[in-house]
Order: C-alpha cells, then sequence, then structure tokens
C-alpha cells in the first residue's frame, strides 16, 4: 500500500468503471488528502481521471498546466486519445485503447502532477507564485 499522497503505480490504479468504485476510490482519495486517480472502461476503450480538488494542495501553476497540456497533446496527436481535458485541477483523457495503457498514461499524469505540486511548494517563483 502506497503512502497517502504519493504517486501511485500503474498497477495500483483504480478501475472506476462502476459509479460504486468511482465514489469509494474519489472518497478514499479524499480521506488520505491525495490527488484522485482512476481508469474507467467506456465502451471498448477506456477513460483516465484525475482530480485535485479531493486534495487540499495548491493548485498546480499555470506554467505547469501547460507542460501538462503539451504531454496530453501529444498523446492526441500520436492518435493514443481522442481527446484530453487539461485544467489545474483536473485531467480527463478519452479512447484510449487498453487497460494497460490506460493504467500508463494515468500513473504518469498522476506523478507529473503530484511531483509539480511538490515543486511548487519547494521553489519559490519571483512573484510568489509559480
Amino acid at each position: 500500500m502506497p503512502t497517502p499522497g504519493t504517486p501511485l503505480s500503474a498497477a495500483l490504479i483504480p478501475d472506476c468503471t462502476t459509479p460504486e468504485a468511482h465514489h469509494a476510490a474519489y472518497k478514499s482519495a479524499k480521506t488520505n488528502d491525495a490527488i484522485f486517480v482512476c481508469i474507467a472502461r467506456q465502451g471498448r476503450r477506456w477513460k483516465v481521471e484525475l482530480d485535485a480538488f479531493s486534495s487540499s494542495g495548491p493548485t498546480v501553476p499555470e506554467q505547469a498546466v501547460t507542460l501538462l497540456q503539451s504531454a496530453a497533446e501529444a498523446l492526441v496527436v500520436a492518435g493514443t486519445v481522442t481527446q484530453a481535458n487539461i485544467a489545474p485541477d483536473y485531467i480527463s483523457m478519452l479512447a484510449i485503447e487498453s487497460e494497460e495503457k490506460a493504467r500508463e498514461i494515468a500513473a504518469a499524469f498522476h506523478a507529473a502532477m503530484h511531483g509539480l505540486r511538490q515543486l511548487y511548494l519547494a521553489v519559490p517563483s519571483q512573484s510568489g507564485r509559480a
């Protein structure tokens, strides 16, 4: 079991295909003050969802959102996902071919979001915000 508030490995990303599983995973993330992450089957494809509102950490800085957006756009261009929605506290990616790929993407973006928040807290910017 990972330490609460740390990024999850691909194997530990919860499958939230059912509403009950989604609710339980989100509740667990809130209880552990962690960034929520999950995958879910949609027809024959998979989606990835991350939600930082489940934790009390700071909003991901605009510069970091740009980095996440760039990575998501590369996945769209490559045809790995058909649609990606990136905001400072929420990420979703749709129509991923396999559960394995969805887990890989979810774990990578979960680690990135967590790490960028940690960096924001550790390194002050010149304007007081990262």
